[in-house]
């Protein structure tokens, strides 16, 4: 029944009256495969020649990277006036430091997309020796290439603002297709948060024959196979659906087989979750014992939830790179948080600028 190597992972999100909390972080709790080099070393962290602020978009996992790096985030002021627009000022000297900003572009996008803008801009101004945009979700991802004539490549266009607004740098989560991460001009560190969630999956006490991981369209295949090899290398099922408009989707068949199985579903985002949702009621109708929904970033648009909490699913199970509204708890909801992940991910994105700079 053990089917995976399991690491000592935090416990996910815990339900009190229904609604989920947020893990509290500490030595204990760390997973073993993030356990750094700089920890077992004894390696002051405290330096200040690294620097780290939040947007306002996820405050909350900024707090848990800054808990786990060991630092302080740094004092910046955001504020709106009262025509919409940002003001930004950062409250501490930046000069000659390295500068992570974290901020996901999650809705509403074009606010914190703006947001980051300025916020990188002011570091800038304020000659921080590298700007690395840490957002661990991307939007405009999916407007990643043509499909119809006339349409924007709307992911070339965000890369490119964020580039000239004066990054050095991106760290991102799960980008919904590989090619996005080319059209940076600037070095892209691409983390992958499927090992948080595997991890989690490994608590579980579930037969690794009676598993199947599906990918809930054509496109996730890839994605749905690399999670599968790393399960035990469980066998693969495929959703075939026709999309018919934006956000809309109809579920046609199923190539694989499900039935008396646990079926693990796998995507990178679940938005309005229509395709998800009808890729679940094909797989109760042929036969499958239990459906688990896995993705790294929870947008929920609605009506998400009302499909999410319908009955289809045994459990969803999303990451923290988005945050999830109070509104939007409901009891088969499991969040985990990527806070480690990303703050070793910047640790080591430092060590590799710092030894850089050495030899220039």
């Amino acid at each position: 029944y053990v089917y995976l190597r399991r690491c000592d992972v935090a416990e996910p999100t815990k339900f009190g009256n229904g609604k989920p909390t947020i893990p509290i972080l500490n030595e204990s709790t760390l997973p073993k495969f993030l356990e750094s080099a700089r920890v077992e070393k004894a390696v002051n962290r405290n330096n200040s020649r690294i620097k780290l602020f939040s947007g306002s978009a996820n405050s909350a996992l900024s707090q848990e990277i800054a808990w786990y790096m060991g630092l302080e985030l740094g004092k910046i002021n955001i504020k709106r006036f009262a025509d919409g627009e940002i003001y930004v000022q950062l409250q501490e000297s930046v000069r000659g430091c390295d500068v992570y900003l974290v901020q996901p572009t999650s809705p509403p996008v074009n606010e914190h997309l703006m947001e980051l803008e300025i916020m990188i801009d002011a570091c800038r101004r304020a000659s921080a020796k590298n700007i690395t945009a840490v957002v661990p979700y991307f939007g405009y991802a999916r407007a990643d290439r043509k499909t119809q004539g006339r349409e924007s490549i709307a992911a070339k266009l965000v890369a490119n603002l964020i580039t000239e607004a004066g990054a050095n740098r991106v760290l991102a989560c799960d980008i919904h297709s590989g090619q996005s991460l080319g059209y940076f001009d600037i070095p892209v560190d691409h983390v992958y948060c499927e090992q948080v969630i595997l991890d989690y999956l490994a608590s579980k006490k579930i037969c690794s024959e009676d598993l199947v991981v599906v990918s809930p369209d054509v496109g996730g295949v890839a994605r749905a196979r690399a999670f599968a090899k790393k399960l035990s290398d469980a066998p693969l099922a495929i959703v075939d659906k026709r999309r018919h408009g934006h956000n809309v989707a109809e579920v046609m068949n199923l190539i694989g087989d499900v039935k008396g199985k646990v079926a693990v579903m796998v995507d990178d985002m679940i938005d309005t979750a229509g395709t998800i949702s009808k890729g679940a009621a094909l797989l109760q109708q042929e036969g499958a014992r239990e459906v688990y929904a896995c993705c790294t970033h929870a947008v929920f648009s609605p009506p998400a939830i009302e499909r999410l909490s319908g009955g289809l699913f045994q459990e969803v199970i999303v990451t923290n790179t988005i945050p999830v509204l109070e509104k939007n708890y409901f009891p088969q909801l499991t969040v985990l948080t990527v806070a480690n992940l990303l703050g070793e991910t910047i640790w080591r994105v430092h060590d590799d600028c710092s030894v850089s700079s050495i030899f220039q």
